[in-house]
Order: structure tokens, then sequence, then C-alpha cells
């Protein structure tokens, strides 16, 4: 799965998802987090664990978790039938299988076709879509699966421990310019950095709006004080990282601010595209306090 054609350009602003189906509601996965498609097997129960969380099996000796995405979504216990199958996952580091009623197909959509859910949708809270994507004609739910794992197993998510154990630290002048659409990582980043000393933070929750600030100051004789280092997810709405890191990097003034990919995808294969980007480095959520300790090494390396 990670060797499809469009994990191999740079910047196009498309991601391809793979479109699959619970209860006969259409849902979509971007195929960069998608190692291969299983049918599903008998799982072995684990005590004490999630109640979404349907225990483990071993394909190919390797140890898998099973999460039953409908009794996630719905809340509703399906029988498990011989037809169901296990997409299995990667990012954030874990491989996990999810199971679901039946695969589609994928499709190819550009993030600007992709629109943030309503928050009437999510009763004014981070809801688990991470974008309506429309695709002839039907409506495609993108769920966001690290908050489905981060919530089943917090301990997978960010650990403020891990600021902690940077022990005591000064307050910077720098300003941090972080690109995040996740409102939950969003926060919980933020918090971090500004535990760290890293206090003058400016959020966007997509890549356009965040290239539009920084185009918007380019030109200023001051654009490295507001803009000292950038950190983006890659998957956003509108704008994805890869295209808001080679807009940055084609800028000739721009391209001077140090551009950290912060993002679940990373992988052998999206490092390589993140470098030809021009991307300073590259990393996986949720390691923040290695993202800190880089932020600390790319702002010294630039004075």
């Amino acid at each position: 799965m990670a060797e499809t054609e469009i994990l191999l350009e740079s910047g196009t602003n498309e991601m391809e998802i793979m479109e699959f189906t619970v209860f006969g509601e259409a849902y979509g996965i971007n195929v960069a987090k998608v190692k291969e498609i299983l049918m599903s097997e008998p799982v072995k129960p684990v005590p004490h664990v999630h109640e979404c969380v349907e225990g483990i099996f071993k394909p190919r000796d390797v140890v898998l978790t099973v999460v039953d995405l409908p009794k996630y979504l719905t809340g509703r216990q399906s029988d498990k039938e011989e037809k169901d199958l296990f997409i299995i996952t990667n990012f954030n580091k874990l491989n996990i299988a999810f199971r679901v009623h039946s695969v589609v197909g994928i499709q190819r959509i550009s993030w600007q076709d992709i629109q943030k859910p309503d928050k009437t949708l999510t009763r004014g809270e981070e809801g688990v879509a991470t974008g309506i994507a429309q695709y002839n004609n039907k409506l495609i739910t993108i769920l966001d699966f690290e908050k489905i794992v981060t919530e089943i197993a917090p301990e997978t998510g960010i650990q403020m421990s891990e600021i902690d154990e940077l022990g005591e630290r000064e307050i910077s002048e720098h300003s941090v310019i972080l690109a995040e659409d996740s409102v939950l990582l969003g926060m919980m980043i933020e918090q971090s950095l500004k535990k760290a000393g890293y206090v003058n933070i400016r959020k966007f929750n997509n890549g356009k709006d965040c290239w539009d600030f920084l185009s918007s100051i380019k030109n200023d004789s001051d654009l490295y004080e507001k803009a000292s280092i950038l950190i983006t997810d890659i998957e956003m709405p509108e704008m994805d990282g890869h295209r808001l890191t080679k807009l940055v990097k084609e800028d000739s003034r721009l391209k001077k601010i140090p551009v950290i990919i912060f993002s679940s995808l990373i992988n052998p294969e999206m490092e390589i595209k993140g470098r030809n980007l021009g991307a300073d480095e590259q990393m996986s959520k949720p390691e923040i306090g290695h993202l800190v300790e880089v932020i600390d090494r790319l702002l010294e390396k630039g004075e």
C-alpha cells in the first residue's frame, strides 16, 4: 500500500483515501496509513482492555491488536461475519488492525475538497471525523484514527512527562508557527511547547491559513522574529503539510525558516518525500520531547 503512485509525488496537495463501509455508511482512511487488507480471522480476547478492543491475532508471526470499529463508531454490537475485513494500519509507529464491513476502493481527492466537520455535528467539541470528502456525489467521512487510538489507549498519545524530563528551561523569545488541524493534538502540542519555554506560538488549523499568514509577512523586516520556525502536520484540509513545505521552501524569503514535519505518517517513504520538498526535520508523533530538542537545535543553528 505504501508504494502507491501518489506517495512518490511531491507537494500536489492531494491524497488517496481508501473508502470502506461500516453498517452501510461510507468512511475513509488515508492510504498512507494502510499496510494491507486481510480477511477477518478469529481473534483471541484479552482481559482488562477497552470495550472496543476485540483482542489480538497473529498473521505471519506478528501479533496485532484488533479494534472493533463498528462498535466504536456506533456503540452497536455487531455479529462478526466471515466477510468482514481487517484494515492493517501503521501510524505513530504502531501497527493496529481495524475491523470493517467492506472495502470499496481507493479514491484520489484534493485536500481543497475536504471540509472540516461543522461544530454542530461535534457538539462544539472535536469529533472523530477529521474531514468530510465528496466523491461522485457521495459524502465520505474521513476518520481521525490517531484520536481513536489515543482515546482507546491514552499512553500512545503525547506525554507531557517527556517535557519534564528535559529539566529546567528558560523562556524563549522565538516565534513558533504551528499548523495542526486536530484541535486536541494542537492544544496538547501548544501546551507542551509552552511548558518547554516556547510561549510565543501562532497556531493555524490548516496549511492554507498558515500559508496566507506567512505570505502576508514575508516582506517584513522582522519576518524571522514573527516566524522563527514552522511545525506542520501532513494531513490537513484545504492544504496539506507537504504542499505548505513546498511553497515555503520555494520562496526566496521564507525558505530560511526551518520547517519541521511532525506527523503520524512519518515512515521511510514519507521521509524521502519530505526531504525532497526541503523539510529541515521530520519526526513521528507523539514524540514531543524529541520535537522540543529538534526545535532547540534548529533555532541555535540559525543564530
